[in-house]
């Protein structure tokens, strides 16, 4: 299993958290974006460049992931791609994309944009808060403990 971040526009603190969970877990964590991304030192945490450009990064994630593999992006298209790779998706702020709920989170951002393109106000998301960040926290750990396998004592 690995995890891919759709990292143009995930929070600091999320990119934190999934920095300490790679050297703790020995989970390959990849931040895909269009500039670059500083790093910490780590052979767990990986960081990729790609042109500048609609869905460039979305496209490289889909490109590059395997089923099982973790994705963390609030891109619902990108979500629902995942998805049908056979990847799992988390959004930044704790909530996990499934094939159960994905036509509905697809349905509803497209209606929104249907409202925004009619001239129809509709406000962004709330701003990203320290209960985002728990709730990210509990799902990311919940999900490592259920489907990453355990480090072995020669990987260290």
């Amino acid at each position: 299993m690995q995890i891919w971040v759709d990292a143009d526009a995930c929070p600091g603190v999320i990119k934190e958290m999934l920095f300490r969970l790679a050297d703790r877990t020995q989970i390959v964590v990849t931040l895909v974006a269009n500039r670059y991304i500083r790093v910490p030192p780590s052979r767990f945490i990986k960081s990729v460049v790609v042109p500048a450009g609609f869905d460039v990064a979305d496209k490289e994630i889909v490109k590059l992931l395997q089923p099982g593999d973790l994705v963390i992006s609030a891109d619902i298209p990108l979500a629902a791609e995942a998805i049908a790779k056979g990847a799992a998706v988390l959004n930044p702020r704790g909530e996990m994309y499934t094939a159960d709920n994905i036509a509905q989170h697809l349905t509803m951002r497209n209606f929104m944009e249907e409202l925004r393109s009619g001239g129809v106000e509709t406000g962004g998301p709330p701003a990203f808060s320290h209960s985002d960040g728990r709730a990210f926290a509990k799902q990311l750990e919940r999900y490592v403990l259920l489907h990453a396998p355990a480090p072995s004592a020669g990987d260290a």
